[in-house]
């Protein structure tokens, strides 16, 4: 089992939540799916569900919400980057040119957090550990395997993320127009122009791939429970994948990934 103790190192993204209009339908749905275990969390954390996978922190879904005079967020996947330090990546994020949604804050002992978009719109949230470091398992069926940010502008993003988040973007060659993101000598997500199969407008967004055991018995089974296909199973470099929609709307990608070919961390 791909186990993770250590902290992530700055960059890397270390956590995905979904905010969800329904939330116990919601774990509910991904219980069956990837046989997570998770319950309605204390009141006084907004009742956030940490989900877990073989007893070890996989993912979180919360109720969708908004502190008073904010738009609550939509539903969906967010991506959490790993941080030393949550205020100085306040402090890059917004010289950078992005936009803070919500400023750094406490989540008890467990750690700070902050959402902000990138200069494409792009949502993503920063997450400083202290008794949390995020996901504790990655790589393996039914966990997170993979991060990539789907925007409108792959020049402009790539500008961003290095100088706010030390994620440097890299060419990969025989994928043009496919840049891996990187933390010091480590690939730790990838960049590409939104895709033509998302819907014509989708915003910039960063996309949570999930690992499968099999691909198709996967979508199956998640359209069986109420969810669609955006883009049906087919087989590429990194093995085989789709992108689909759960019932309530957030969009994720599913992949069969041969142990050699999964990243070095998600």
């Amino acid at each position: 089992m791909p186990v993770v103790t250590d902290p992530y190192k700055p960059g890397t993204p270390c956590w995905v939540d979904l905010t969800a209009s329904d939330q116990q339908a919601a774990l509910d749905f991904y219980r069956d799916l990837f046989g997570w275990q998770g319950e309605v969390g204390p009141a006084e954390f907004g009742g956030y569900a940490v989900c877990t996978l073989n007893e070890r922190p996989v993912a979180g879904i919360m109720a969708q919400m908004a502190p008073e005079g904010q738009e609550p967020l939509p539903v969906g996947w967010t991506t959490h980057l790993a941080a030393d330090d949550a205020d100085a990546a306040r402090a890059a994020i917004a010289e950078a040119g992005g936009t803070i949604l919500y400023d750094p804050m406490d989540v008890g002992t467990l750690g700070r957090v902050l959402l902000a978009t990138d200069p494409t719109g792009a949502v993503f949230g920063v997450w400083q550990a202290m008794d949390f470091i995020g996901a504790g398992v990655v790589n393996e069926p039914g966990a997170l395997v993979w991060n990539e940010l789907n925007t409108s502008d792959t020049g402009a993003a790539g500008r961003f993320y290095r100088p706010a988040l030390g994620l440097r973007p890299a060419t990969i060659q025989g994928m043009d127009g496919y840049y891996s993101l990187n933390v010091g000598d480590r690939t730790v997500g990838g960049m590409q122009a939104t895709p033509d199969y998302l819907a014509p407008g989708t915003p910039s967004h960063w996309m949570t791939y999930f690992s499968v055991d099999g691909t198709d018995s996967t979508v199956d089974a998640l359209v069986k429970a109420g969810g669609s296909v955006i883009q049906p199973a087919f087989d590429m470099q990194s093995g085989r994948m789709a992108v689909v929609q759960d019932p309530q709307g957030a969009v994720f990608a599913v992949i069969e990934a041969p142990e050699a070919q999964m990243p070095d961390s998600p």
